[in-house]
């Protein structure tokens, strides 16, 4: 054994990581986590505790793939990397009955490298996205807020519903969907869930205008909400526009409104503030605030009754992180999940 060989200290056997299903995921994070962890993940990107990287997109013939990362460090000096790819395929419902967003994530530590789980991302992707639009209508809402306008009728509607009923008292609900079967089939099931009354909107604009609460969650690539449908004091989360081609409010909507992005760079690469910006009709200097800065109370959220206040939402990875490390510590505290030694050698020596 040469000199260099004997050097080496031996490798300490890899710790097991975590499988997590989608169902185990729902069963260990109520909304009020998910809430929580929307909120340590902004307060840690305005306190210069998490790094983002830009987003990557990849292209297929009948959607396309996201790959999104990002790291947080605590202030006890635990650190975790996540990422998190997901494949975005619309038309799945209608053609093979699978889900529009399916993926995973991988969560490490971020000190040493270790796997700490591979988890199903549906969920969470889901219920961050809701959660993330629930904070920032804390921030931007009217606090009296009691009527919502919800267009695009899939999955992401039914947590975004979720998620305002829970932080609203809501008295009255619109749904709205070009497949109108899909409108009524979110009526009918989510208001005996929840105890609300949701009618199909049979007037897309007519609903926006007796909204306090507007959220667009379709996937669109053609505005379809404009500046005349939208009434003083409203406020938006612009949350389907998750890609450069995909587009849901008028560039002049965006340019009337107070303007807050989850993250400025993301924002000015997709998402609606990026039409705006192609239009002409903004810049970078006309976005009132980031979520990070009304989380971290850097900056004050609604001012006055009659603003209309937007929240261009294009889903940043460090809400994955910070969810998938509360989900990872349920997990081993309640022993749920498959553990797996990916890291093991095939001779498992105890030298490399």
């Amino acid at each position: 054994m040469d000199e260099a060989r004997k050097s080496q200290k031996p490798i300490r056997q890899v710790p097991s990581a975590l499988v997590l299903t989608r169902a185990e995921i729902a069963g260990l994070m109520p909304l009020a986590d998910y809430r929580a962890s929307a909120e340590e993940a902004f307060k840690a990107v305005a306190s210069g505790h998490a790094t983002v990287a830009p987003p990557m997109h990849i292209a297929a013939d009948q959607g396309g793939f996201h790959a999104k990362g990002a790291s947080l460090r605590r202030t006890d000096g635990a650190a975790f990397v996540a990422v998190k790819i997901n494949g975005n395929f619309p038309g799945n419902p209608l053609r093979n009955g699978l889900p529009t967003i399916q993926g995973a994530i991988i969560l490490s530590d971020a000190r040493n490298g270790s796997l700490l789980a591979i988890m199903d991302s549906i969920e969470v992707t889901l219920r961050r996205t809701a959660a993330a639009s629930a904070l920032a209508a804390r921030y931007l809402a009217r606090r009296d807020a009691a009527s919502l306008t919800l267009y695009g009728c899939g999955e992401q509607a039914r947590a975004q519903l979720a998620a305002l009923n829970d932080e609203f008292t809501l008295q009255r609900v619109y749904v709205w969907d070009v497949d109108a079967g899909a409108a009524a089939a979110f009526a009918d099931e989510m208001s005996p869930q929840l105890g609300l009354e949701i009618r199909c909107a049979e007037d897309r604009a007519a609903a926006a205008k007796t909204s306090d609460l507007i959220v667009t969650c379709t996937t669109s690539r053609t505005p379809f909400l404009h500046e005349s449908d939208v009434q003083p004091g409203t406020f938006i989360a612009a949350v389907g526009a998750d890609s450069p081609d995909k587009s849901e409010l008028a560039p002049r909507l965006m340019a009337r409104a107070k303007v807050v992005v989850d993250l400025l760079e993301q924002c000015l690469s997709m998402g609606d503030l990026h039409h705006a910006v192609a239009a002409g009709v903004m810049t970078a200097n006309d976005v009132y605030a980031t979520l990070p800065e009304l989380a971290a109370a850097k900056k004050p959220g609604r001012m006055e009754d009659d603003e209309i206040t937007i929240f261009d939402s294009t889903g940043t990875a460090i809400q994955d992180v910070a969810a998938a490390v509360r989900i990872y510590e349920r997990a081993k505290a309640s022993g749920r999940g498959l553990a797996c030694d990916f890291g093991r050698s095939p001779s498992s020596p105890a030298w490399r």
